[in-house]
């Protein structure tokens, strides 16, 4: 489902990605972890091109995201992606939220729009809050709100951004609660997340990132119980502490 080659990226004389290759499966959840400026939010913003690369190249569902030619609105409209931050308009209520661009990128009929959003928001255990606006509700579920908005333009593939990384901790569990469904569910993912217990849950793989490099990519009961890499060990050894 989504494949990046050999993808490298610079910031001036900066290189914040080098060489980086991976691949996520239909139906396989992969997190990308690492220490903070390793990469991680970079790497997860050039599968839909929010972050343009220099070299290497990324594919979607077989659509080259790296290629000039490539409609990246059209593309990004097949894929889920969620912030840290939310990104919920302020001024709209949680069901304008959920209708905007189904109805602007997608073309679709106001009502079908609001059935297909509320569907979601019920999925996601926010019915009930269809009338509020984002400042009435808390981070957790404003986050809620964000992966079900997401969903109803019915991805291909969701891209999480440290979603609970803005959250209280009180808030993280039922953030998470609703990631495990979708991964239950066959969702594909790829994650940016600290959250070491999620990925040991339901990561299919891990992909372990520091300055800019993969230095690890593997199935997630190996990468907790043997990682390869002295890295990445000591990485283990300070969050499980």
């Amino acid at each position: 489902m989504i494949e990046i080659d050999k993808v490298s990226k610079w910031y001036g004389d900066f290189q914040v990605l080098a060489e980086c290759s991976t691949q996520v499966a239909r139906g396989d959840v992969v997190v990308v972890c690492g220490p903070s400026g390793s990469g991680k939010s970079t790497l997860i913003k050039t599968v839909n091109g929010l972050e343009p690369v220099q070299a290497g190249v990324i594919r979607v569902d077989g659509i080259t995201v790296t290629d000039r030619r490539t409609d990246l609105p059209k593309l990004r409209a097949k894929i889920g992606m969620v912030f840290q931050n939310f990104e919920l308009f302020p001024h709209l209520s949680v069901r304008e939220n959920l209708t905007l661009a189904q109805v602007k990128v997608l073309g679709r009929g106001k009502n079908e729009a609001i059935e297909r959003g509320l569907r979601y928001l019920d999925r996601v255990g926010l019915l009930a809050h269809q009338d509020k606006f984002p400042a009435q509700l808390s981070g957790g579920q404003q986050q809620r709100v964000a992966i079900a908005r997401a969903l109803a333009m019915d991805p291909v593939a969701m891209l999480f951004d440290e979603p609970t990384s803005a959250l209280d901790p009180e808030m993280i569990g039922e953030v998470l609660e609703v990631m495990v469904k979708l991964a239950q569910d066959g969702m594909t993912m790829m994650v940016v997340t600290h959250e070491m217990g999620f990925a040991r849950k339901v990561a299919d793989r891990i992909v372990f990132m520091d300055h800019g490099r993969i230095v690890e990519d593997s199935p997630t009961a190996q990468f907790f119980s043997a990682p390869s890499s002295e890295r990445a060990r000591e990485f283990l050894a300070k969050i499980i502490h």
